[in-house]
């Protein structure tokens, strides 16, 4: 299903953006923590973003023209890489490359709907949007908060019950060593 190279696996999250991606990360998460899961999580933001603050010594130090800035502390430390403005934009296997994929055990993708991993679509009939799964051959599951109106071979999860879709990448994704 996906022709990029990990160590661990690597599982997306699809839906139209206002769906709840976000909101269902930051509540599987602690399940899965608390299960000794330890995850990554990749986010693809569509716009620029700033990490540090305006009038920090990082922020001025990487607006002067530093190409690369690691912030370090004794709780946390972060990697700003500038990159050129003809970017091509960002590839999902260049992110998982700067993952430590040997003190982790998952990466969550939140984003990327059209690259190759597998994906838990998560669908809001309200929304009026067309379901993801019809094109593409990735989604693995739906999770939903409603009854579809299409019959599908592929799992039905609640996206309200955390614990459920949480237990679907374990019994899915994890192997003996980090779910025993």
């Amino acid at each position: 299903m996906t022709n990029i190279k990990t160590n661990i696996p690597v599982l997306g999250f699809a839906a139209y953006s206002g769906t709840g991606k976000t909101t269902l990360l930051i509540n599987i998460i602690p399940i899965l923590k608390k299960r000794g899961i330890e995850v990554g999580v990749i986010k693809h933001a569509h716009h620029g973003f700033e990490i540090d603050q305006e009038g920090k010594d990082s922020y001025k130090i990487r607006k002067a023209g530093a190409s690369r800035l690691l912030i370090d502390s004794k709780y946390r430390w972060a990697l700003m890489v500038e990159r050129e403005e003809e970017s091509p934009g960002i590839r999902l296997e260049e992110s998982i490359s700067h993952m430590d994929q040997d003190n982790l055990d998952l990466i969550m993708v939140e984003g990327f709907r059209l690259e190759a991993i597998p994906k838990i679509e998560l669908h809001r009939p309200s929304l009026n949007k067309d379901l993801i799964y019809k094109h593409n051959e990735n989604v693995i599951a739906i999770a939903t908060d409603a009854p579809i109106d299409t019959e599908t071979k592929l799992p039905l999860l609640d996206l309200n019950n955390y614990e459920e879709i949480a237990e679907f990448i374990i019994t899915t994704f994890c192997n003996d060593k980090i779910c025993s």
